[in-house]
């Protein structure tokens, strides 16, 4: 009857991979899903105002972008023309609801560390149109096993963040915040992951392993549900995700930070991109 049982978990744990995957790739070829994207077009760069492929002209003033158009550059603003000057800050929502668009393409307004950038997003890009699916590794029960998540003490954070600076994707070195240490054991050895603690309590791994640039993209990303009242959750590998710049080139990743390099062959979850 164990048997059976187990095997029945087994067995509904696959489906639920399964549907998972299918929705990951729903999601990332969507119209404005993370293949459609780009350029990402940092202000500081162009002090004219004038971005690569994109009308208007965009400046910082203060906690706002000033956007100047005229009727003719087909730039709309929550859906209707923009003809002399908007005032715009961060895009909080979905790539969808941005603000600001160009005929199919939406134009995200995002901010960090105080510098302002816009991303194009395109669904008609050409990596979009060659995209064929995420290699991914079937579902394999050896890589979900039970974690435990232990928040850094207080006096080594702010606000029960601790900041460590690290590369990102396109060589710029940016902040990223890590809210503690999450423990677990593969094979019958002990590893760590230092992980940023989400809005709602999920925690974020960005890892790198013994496949990466091997076997399995150069690092990625992880998502465990949030841990109970006692720190307890799941790692579960087979659920490893591509990061967005994967999926195309103007995303800013960052890399793994200090300690989340396992030894470890962690051949489970998406792995590449299929070639086209």
């Amino acid at each position: 009857m164990t048997t059976d049982a187990s095997s029945d978990a087994s067995t509904d744990a696959s489906r639920d991979w399964k549907h998972w995957h299918e929705q990951r790739t729903e999601l990332v070829s969507a119209p404005y899903g993370p293949l459609s994207l780009t350029g990402t077009h940092w202000l500081a760069d162009y002090p004219d105002g004038s971005l690569p492929d994109i009308p208007g002209r965009w400046t910082e003033e203060g906690d706002e972008i000033v956007l100047t158009a005229a009727a003719d550059d087909g730039l709309t603003l929550d859906g209707r023309l923009i003809d002399g000057e908007a005032r715009l800050g961060a895009d909080p929502g979905p790539v969808a609801a941005a603000r600001v668009g160009l005929g199919e393409r939406r134009l995200v307004v995002l901010r960090r560390e105080g510098l302002w950038a816009v991303r194009d997003f395109d669904p008609e890009s050409a990596t979009r149109r060659a995209f064929r699916g995420i290699e991914a590794t079937e579902y394999d029960a050896r890589w979900a096993v039970p974690g435990r998540f232990t928040p850094y003490a207080a006096e080594s954070t702010v606000d029960g963040v601790r900041t460590v600076r690290v590369g990102n994707a396109d060589g710029v070195e940016r902040g990223l915040g890590l809210g503690g240490e999450l423990a677990f054991v593969l094979a019958g050895k002990e590893h760590t992951l230092q992980v940023s603690v989400e809005a709602d309590g999920s925690l974020w791994a960005v890892f790198g392993d013994a496949t990466s640039g091997v076997s399995s993209y150069r690092f990625r990303f992880l998502r465990p549900a949030a841990p109970d009242a006692e720190g307890r959750t799941t790692v579960d590998f087979n659920r490893a995700l591509l990061p967005p710049c994967a999926f195309a080139d103007h995303f800013i990743c960052p890399f793994p930070p200090p300690g989340n390099t396992l030894d470890a062959e962690i051949a489970a979850g998406e792995r590449n991109l299929i070639d086209r």
